[in-house]
């Protein structure tokens, strides 16, 4: 393993704010499933998600942005997540959290109705794998576990394939569709969702390739 990536997981153990589990300990409880608000954030704030995070801009940015909300980014990646912890720490911000886990060990950490929205952004679009897709019904039925019953999903991605397969699956379920567009930056939205990118988002868009923009809820629309 290179130093450098290294000196990034011996750092990411400093961190309060990052929370990381072995599978061994997934057998005893998490200690703030449920508590989020009162243990860890100290207030009453609504917590948005952020799933396969990254580097965690996008959850900065959008804690930032909204100092009235509490963000988590998940990722399995410790050495991506470092960058955002770096970040969180250098500019003292209070009300962000990450967790690094498979996501779909996400009923560990956080209880029924604890969670206000979830944002996707840029998933791995598993071309042969739709049950391993983060909006697959096998992934909706875990999040609508943990949501609050009128929580928003929002998801970005350039796959026109997975965002097809989104629509599919939000239809099959009789889910609440409140936008969606395949040229998010020619749609004329006016929504947050513009104002952040991530770093592959950026060179995406530099490639001249279209992004992909869906918010539904888990509620039924009939």
């Amino acid at each position: 393993m290179p130093k450098k990536k290294l000196i990034h997981f011996q750092e990411n153990l400093t961190f309060p704010f990052l929370f990381q589990c072995r599978y061994h300990e997934l057998g005893n409880p998490f200690p703030l499933k449920g508590s989020w608000n009162e243990k860890f954030f100290g207030n009453s704030n609504p917590i948005i998600l952020e799933l396969g995070c990254g580097k965690g801009e996008y959850t900065v940015g959008l804690a930032q942005a909204y100092p009235d909300k509490n963000f988590i980014g998940m990722d399995i990646k410790g050495a991506r997540l470092w960058k955002g912890c770096r970040t969180v720490k250098d500019e003292n911000l209070g009300n962000v959290a990450f967790v690094r886990s498979p996501i779909d060990q996400i009923e560990y950490f956080f209880s029924t109705g604890e969670v206000s929205g979830i944002w996707i952004t840029f998933p791995d679009p598993q071309p042969k794998k739709e049950k391993q897709r983060l909006t697959s019904t096998r992934f909706l039925s875990k999040f609508q576990n943990i949501m609050k019953s009128d929580g928003i999903i929002y998801l970005k991605t350039d796959n026109k394939e997975f965002y097809d397969f989104t629509l599919r699956i939000v239809s099959e379920n009789g889910f609440n569709l409140g936008f969606k567009t395949d040229d998010l930056y020619h749609s004329g939205t006016n929504e947050d969702v513009i104002k952040f990118q991530t770093y592959y988002e950026n060179r995406w868009l530099g490639m001249g390739k279209k992004i992909c923009y869906l918010r539904f809820s888990l509620q039924n629309s009939t």
